[in-house]
């Protein structure tokens, strides 16, 4: 019976993911609102990729609107965990949906440099918004599906956000070198307004917190349920090394900027192309990469937490691979092959270390355990991206910084395989 069960829920199975989506209607609502809303974020990120390099031409530009996007997670990400574990969750992802839909039109007002300032304060509040999306997104996962799922809804998420941004890149690139940044905007506005309809149909169950209320200001302000997160991360040593995993990529983030200089400036100038299809290639081809990732590493070494251990620390180095070779790319063919590379280990990371925490994490703590885990991420990648934006103004060219960005992977890469040892040496095999 054991083995029936596993060969339903194989990870790396097709139609493991097609049996989910048909027998779980309510998860299935749930992952359709979720894929609406990420096309129109790529949408947007096309958008104002091509609005920034209109109006200034500069790298740095590029870079602080992606520091924008990924600063608030570090300031408020506390805060939105602990409101994630304590409300209805469902009520914040469709308020968040519904409140970006109309921010984004703000956009439409930025019309020449004088107003560039707009887009890093609108992108600042939208991320701000997403925030406390994020943290309440991650923790309904579990409430969702059955345990035997997880690994399955890990799976079909990682992989629908990549063929969302494949396709949303795509799409985006296309309709934006077609119908102008503006008409781009509005589709993510509609995008947001068809999620928030979408997720008013789900029923997400959550577990009420049922420790003693004791009346006191830490309670009242929240202190006290971040507190009680940092404690129950700080007295488990597995789910602290687990936060980490993003947070090792997040040291390279600059390549996030380096995608959009490759495609706007590095090969747009030899080739003649531009105005957000070709950076529209490369984050699509990102986005394929993620989509296979864990799907093919699952199918070759299964979903065992040992397995699943060794394939984070190696997707590290495939992804310093992939990057050294694209920083020395002749053409786009061979730089969206190796974005493809590098995007594929660099999923594997994303979506394996997120099973391990929705298995190893209780209900009433994922909210604040996944803000912290995007607190720490952001911050690092944050300051990723800056760097990468000053290189670029200081007149460091596109190839060598990749290139640096590429062996910074060998640092986390490296933590990994002794935290590995570390476990063999004690005996350590289960989650």
């Amino acid at each position: 019976m054991a083995a029936v069960v596993a060969d339903l829920y194989a990870a790396g199975h097709f139609s493991s993911y097609l049996r989910l989506l048909r027998q779980n209607p309510n998860y299935r609502r749930y992952w359709i609102s979720s894929c609406i809303s990420q096309i129109g974020d790529w949408f947007n990120y096309i958008a104002i990729f091509v609005l920034l390099n209109q109006l200034t031409g500069s790298g740095q530009a590029v870079s602080w609107f992606l520091i924008a996007k990924h600063l608030p997670p570090a300031v408020l990400g506390p805060v939105a965990g602990v409101i994630a574990d304590k409300f209805s969750r469902k009520t914040i992802l469709v308020t968040c949906d519904l409140l970006r839909a109309v921010l984004v039109l703000s956009y439409l007002l930025i019309q020449s440099t004088e107003y560039v300032w707009m887009v890093y304060i609108l992108a600042l509040t939208q991320e701000s918004i997403w925030t406390f999306y994020h943290p309440a997104r991650q923790a309904t996962v579990p409430n969702l599906c059955t345990r035997e799922e997880l690994s399955i809804v890990n799976g079909l998420s990682g992989a629908s956000w990549s063929i969302m941004l494949a396709f949303g890149a795509a799409l985006g690139g296309f309709f934006t070198a077609q119908f102008g940044w503006q008409a781009a905007i509005i589709a993510d506005c509609c995008s947001f307004l068809i999620a928030a309809s979408v997720m008013l149909t789900v029923l997400i169950p959550q577990q009420e917190n049922k420790s003693a209320t004791v009346f006191s200001l830490a309670r009242i302000t929240g202190l006290h349920d971040l507190q009680e997160g940092f404690s129950y991360i700080k007295a488990r040593p597995k789910v602290m090394a687990l936060l980490t995993v993003k947070s090792g990529w997040a040291l390279s983030g600059g390549i996030l900027v380096m995608l959009a200089v490759f495609g706007e400036q590095v090969f747009a100038q030899e080739s003649g192309g531009g105005r957000g299809g070709l950076s529209g290639i490369l984050f699509s081809m990102r986005g394929l990469g993620a989509a296979l990732g864990p799907i093919i590493v699952w199918r070759l070494f299964g979903d065992g937490v040992p397995a699943m251990r060794k394939a984070i620390g190696g997707a590290f180095f495939l992804s310093c691979a992939a990057y050294l070779l694209f920083s020395q790319a002749p053409n786009m063919f061979f730089a969206a092959f190796w974005v493809f590379c590098g995007h594929f280990g660099g999923s594997v990371q994303w979506v394996f270390s997120t099973t391990l925490l929705h298995r190893q994490v209780e209900d009433r703590f994922r909210g604040r355990l996944f803000s912290a885990e995007m607190t720490l991420m952001t911050l690092i990648l944050s300051f990723s991206i800056w760097c990468t934006g000053a290189a670029l103004d200081m007149g460091f060219g596109p190839r060598p910084i990749v290139l640096v960005l590429a062996l910074l992977f060998l640092l986390p890469g490296t933590g990994w395989l002794l935290y590995l040892r570390f476990l063999a040496r004690t005996g350590d095999s289960l989650s």
